[in-house]
C-alpha cells in the first residue's frame, strides 16, 4: 500500500480534532455576530413561529457562512500540518469538497 493510500486514515483524528473545535468555534462566532446584527441574543429557528421569513434565512444564511468558514479554515490548517509533517498532501490531486 503506497503512502497516499494510508495517509487519509492517518488524516481522519486531525481532521476529527480540528472540525469539532472549529465547530465549537463557529458556534461562538455565530452568537457574537448574530448579536452585532440584531441586537440580540438568540437567533430565530426556522420553527419560530414569532419570527418572519426574512429573519430566519438570514440567521440561516449568516451561520453557514460563519460554519462554511471556520470548517474551510480547519481543513485546511490540518492539511498543512499533515504535509508539513510527512512531506504529503492528505488529499487526491484536484479533489472537491465531500
Amino acid at each position: 500500500m503506497s503512502k497516499k493510500r494510508k495517509l487519509p486514515l492517518v488524516y481522519q483524528p486531525v481532521g476529527f480534532a480540528l472540525g469539532w473545535a472549529s465547530g465549537a468555534l463557529a458556534g461562538l462566532a455565530f452568537r457574537k455576530a448574530w448579536k452585532a446584527i440584531r441586537h440580540e441574543d438568540d437567533a430565530p429557528d426556522a420553527l419560530d413561529r414569532d419570527r418572519g421569513w426574512g429573519e430566519i434565512l438570514l440567521a440561516a444564511a449568516v451561520q453557514g457562512a460563519i460554519f462554511a468558514a471556520a470548517r474551510s479554515a480547519a481543513d485546511r490548517t490540518g492539511a498543512k500540518a499533515i504535509e508539513r509533517s510527512t512531506g504529503v498532501w492528505p488529499a487526491k490531486e484536484k479533489s472537491g469538497r465531500d
